[in-house]
């Protein structure tokens, strides 16, 4: 068998033991799931009638839903991340690492594994945030080529993500130092962007953080695909903030895997 052969078998077999882990201990997956279920609830049902004349709707709760929910999908992707990064420090802090490293098995396969399995749970969760928006209320003009390309930004914003929360978990001495690194992609950057209020509406330098952080760009690529609104260059900006930051984490990753233990 080929060395490519045997990486990909070993990298089958990590994301086989990264799956049986959060089938085993569900209760982090659900946090994950329910955290943006409830922040979708609650801006609709709470702030929605409120945001939406702000918005120009005049207090419809529809059309405030129809805004927010793409930006509720990509902190489902942020929120994805945070057990990545508890899950490599664990690996990392208790010694299984050091175990494999002494095994016959390609030493990319570990990072592969949480990274593959981490993005299949976090796809698995938008398809849920999505079945909830569609319950309550969202609807959308997307065909089919619009849903799929929205689903492949999904899929890219989202290994991209989880790459750099692999780095952020390798850097962290502890799981739970690891959580907090995790914080800014999970909540504070998709507050800071267009996920629930429009930018203009923002004052100062936020405004312009904001419209130029990458979360209010993969945000507005999102609507315009999923509602019909204006894209205009968010879309390539999006693909290339993606790739930056896949690049980034992975080659941050490998170097911190390669020098071994803390």
């Amino acid at each position: 068998m080929s060395s490519p052969s045997y990486a990909l078998r070993d990298s089958a077999t990590m994301l086989r033991r990264n799956l049986l882990h959060a089938r085993r201990y569900p209760s982090m997956t659900i946090g994950v799931v329910g955290m943006p279920i409830v922040m979708l609830l609650l801006f609709v049902y709470v702030f929605g009638t409120a945001l939406s004349t702000g918005l120009g709707g005049g207090g419809d709760r529809a059309a405030y839903i129809a805004y927010v929910v793409p930006g509720i999908l990509l902190m489902t992707v942020g929120s994805g991340a945070m057990p990545t990064a508890v899950a490599v420090c664990t690996d990392m802090s208790e010694g299984i690492v050091a175990r494999f490293r002494t095994m016959a098995i390609s030493r990319s396969s570990v990072l592969v594994g949480h990274v593959v399995g981490s993005v299949i749970q976090t796809m698995v969760s938008l398809v849920l945030v999505t079945g909830v928006a569609l319950a309550i209320g969202f609807r959308s003009a997307a065909g089919p080529l619009e849903w799929l390309a929205a689903a492949g930004l999904l899929a890219l914003v989202c290994t991209a993500l989880t790459w750099l929360a692999v780095g952020l978990g390798l850097a962290s001495p502890a799981p739970e130092a690891a959580s907090n690194a995790v914080l800014p992609l999970s909540f504070l950057l998709p507050f800071i962007s267009s996920a629930f209020v429009p930018v203009s509406s923002m004052p100062g330098w936020i405004r312009w953080f904001a419209e130029y952080q990458p979360f209010t760009t993969v945000i507005e690529t999102l609507r315009g695909l999923l509602t019909g609104t204006a894209i205009g260059d968010n879309g390539w900006l999006s693909v290339a903030w993606c790739a930056g930051i896949a690049v980034l984490g992975f080659v941050w990753s490998k170097k911190q895997f390669t020098r071994g233990p803390r």
